[in-house]
């Protein structure tokens, strides 16, 4: 299942045509939300210009897929080397301009916001690095801070993760080909267990589906040519995939609009972001364990306790309220993640923001994703992106719109290290990361485990959201909550018949 197509011989050496999914990220910029992955790294000591961008040219520019430009025309998009790359393009010096009283964080929030609207280059290689070189924290501690910039249509975050990894201290390359089983090494059994797995627990093993079957069932909506024999294999297997097809095909179709909030409407073009400090993850495990959920669930629970606790701060009633974030599942087998390309699917998400009680939310929480357990929804919702790649604009736009209607937010959890990780001789302290909203979706939900901690990062639309960190200030004292809740039942049977 590759990102792109086999080589044409008529196109120029080195070039190579974009793939359908990739070309409908691609396509979907639109003023509202541009289809960057952002990201930022903070790093004790500081590190230099120089030295980065020296890692970068050896270390990221190995992809080819970084040094190449896209060039679009009326049957899609290729990939074609830039003839005028420049490093120094695509690794600038940033400063962060304080107002009066705002402090390191908040003018680094305010950064990202702005670059997080501000188009790339389309005559160039679609990302760019942005490095502070002297950024003081707020505890004044000394150090760097670097925002990274990514066009959806080079990867998804499976695929970026893997190769952003690859660029740290000691970070091995990607293998050139294919690899069966695990690799030996700290660092590839670190990848193998953590990095490479699905972007979230909703994974190819918990929604009760085999990695061949879905790669074949990809491989098959991805290449509708390819004979059906080859992808589902004896007719008991196909008449369940077929009836499973059509039940979850009308359950995306027949799906209600998302609760109405003040969260949802038209956004505008300006972004605001958010992030807090760690929760400890040892705790979160902690409370899993005790009330016989995943960590997944504890801290979906959190967040959704958060937003449901910023509406009601604001005069909305949340009783009984549900909202539904459309949450990526990586469709790819492990042993390929470090290809770039998009191939993932959605699956519709339903938080329970008007239930209080931090306990049952989380139970709740916990039902919901096994009512996605067998779902085919992914890999419909791949079908539908790979579709929309063939699209003129308009209609693409209106097969996405589909989406975003049903939809308050785009919701990520990724897995990271336990240990932190060095680069160019510092220690990446701090990693923070947000993925794009299509359509008229104006929410981006982030979770995030690192170096023994994980940490929840919003960027919203300034006019459906001003003040995300007001719902980032929630996320610790929800989990605190819960974590009290959670002391004062009785565990094991008891509290899983709570």
């Amino acid at each position: 299942m590759s990102s792109t197509s086999p080589r044409d011989p008529t196109l120029p050496k080195g070039a190579q045509r974009m793939s359908r999914v990739d070309t409908a990220w691609l396509r979907m910029d639109t003023p509202q939300n541009l289809m960057m992955i952002i990201g930022v790294w903070r790093l004790e000591p500081g590190i230099e210009l120089a030295a980065l961008r020296e890692r970068v040219t050896d270390r990221l520019l190995r992809f080819a897929r970084f040094r190449q430009k896209v060039v679009e025309d009326t049957m899609g998009a290729t990939w074609v080397p830039d003839a005028d790359f420049d490093i120094a393009r695509h690794v600038v010096p940033e400063t962060l301009p304080r107002r009066r009283g705002q402090g390191a964080r908040a003018a680094l929030e305010a950064r990202v916001a702005e670059l997080a609207s501000m188009p790339l280059d389309p005559a160039h290689p679609l990302w760019q690095f942005h490095l502070v070189e002297n950024h003081v924290d707020d505890d004044g501690k000394k150090g760097s801070a670097l925002i990274a910039r990514i066009h959806h249509c080079i990867g998804d975050g499976i695929a970026l993760i893997s190769v952003m990894l690859s660029i740290t201290d000691g970070g091995l390359p990607p293998p050139e080909r294919s690899k069966r089983g695990r690799a030996g090494g700290d660092e590839r059994d670190w990848l193998a267990d953590a990095v490479l797995r699905p972007i979230t627990e909703l994974t190819i093993k918990a929604i009760g589906m085999t990695g061949d079957g879905v790669v074949k069932s990809v491989e098959m909506l991805a290449n509708p040519q390819a004979p059906l024999t080859n992808t589902l294999s004896g007719s008991v297997e196909m008449a369940k995939a077929g009836a499973q097809l059509v039940s979850d095909g009308a359950s995306l179709l027949l799906m209600d609009d998302d609760s109405p909030t003040r969260l949802k409407g038209k956004p505008g073009t300006v972004k605001r972001v958010a992030w807090c400090d760690p929760v400890p993850l040892d705790e979160v495990k902690a409370v899993g364990r005790a009330l016989g959920c995943s960590v997944n669930d504890v801290l979906l629970a959190c967040a959704a306790g958060a937003i449901g606790g910023y509406l009601e701060d604001r005069g909305d009633s949340v009783a009984g309220k549900e909202i539904r974030a459309m949450v990526p599942v990586n469709l790819r087998p492990m042993e390929r993640a470090h290809e770039l390309g998009n191939h993932f699917g959605l699956v519709p998400l339903v938080l329970p923001i008007g239930i209080a009680n931090p306990v049952g939310r989380v139970y709740a929480v916990r039902a919901r994703m096994a009512e996605l357990k067998g779902s085919f929804q992914p890999v419909l919702a791949f079908a539908v992106l790979a579709v929309a790649g063939l699209m003129i604009k308009p209609v693409q736009h209106a097969l996405l719109g589909f989406f975003a209607k049903k939809a308050t937010a785009v919701m990520t959890n990724v897995p990271g290290p336990a240990k932190p990780l060095g680069f160019l001789g510092s220690t990446l302290k701090q990693v923070m990361f947000w993925v794009p909203q299509s359509g008229d979706v104006g929410m981006g939900v982030s979770i995030l485990s690192y170096g023994g901690g994980v940490q929840f990062g919003l960027i919203t639309d300034r006019k459906l959201c001003p003040d995300p960190d007001k719902i980032i200030e929630r996320f610790a004292p929800e989990f605190e909550k819960l974590l009290l809740s959670t002391l004062m039942l009785p565990w094991g049977d008891q509290a899983s018949a709570a």
